[in-house]
């Protein structure tokens, strides 16, 4: 199976079972929803490591913006330097990572929105200089 087929597939798995959290923020971001911006979820990039293709599944993604949102649930308090390592990679490609807690979306997101948007808006002023 190559790289390409195993990223979707995995992609599409992750989207049938989202987290309460993913599906609470998705609500706001679909359909350009969200300040007009198209964010797919569950999306693969594809990062080369040690010469070998590997992908990374983002939870939200806006090709518009060079932007992954990622919801941390309690698995990344374990796997904080995998984070790191992902976030880096990203950034080689000129991507950028917010990332937020479920509980930060679970119990307010509309301030998540608010913190989201004033991301947007930095990306927006730095395109203009």
């Amino acid at each position: 199976m190559t790289v390409e087929k195993m990223a979707r597939q995995v992609a599409r798995e992750l989207r049938k079972n989202p987290t309460p959290a993913e599906k609470k923020l998705w609500q706001h971001l679909r359909e350009k929803q969200f300040m007009g911006y198209k964010f797919l979820r569950q999306h693969p990039i594809f990062v080369f490591v040690d010469g070998r293709k590997r992908f990374f599944i983002a939870d939200f993604y806006c090709h518009e913006l060079l932007l992954v949102i990622e919801i941390d649930g309690e698995i990344h308090r374990r796997q904080r330097d995998y984070d790191e390592l992902r976030t880096h990679l990203l950034g080689r490609k000129m991507i950028g990572v917010i990332r937020f807690s479920n509980d930060e979306v679970l119990i307010n997101v509309n301030k998540t929105l608010v913190e989201l948007k004033k991301r947007v808006d930095l990306i927006r002023e730095k395109r203009e200089e």
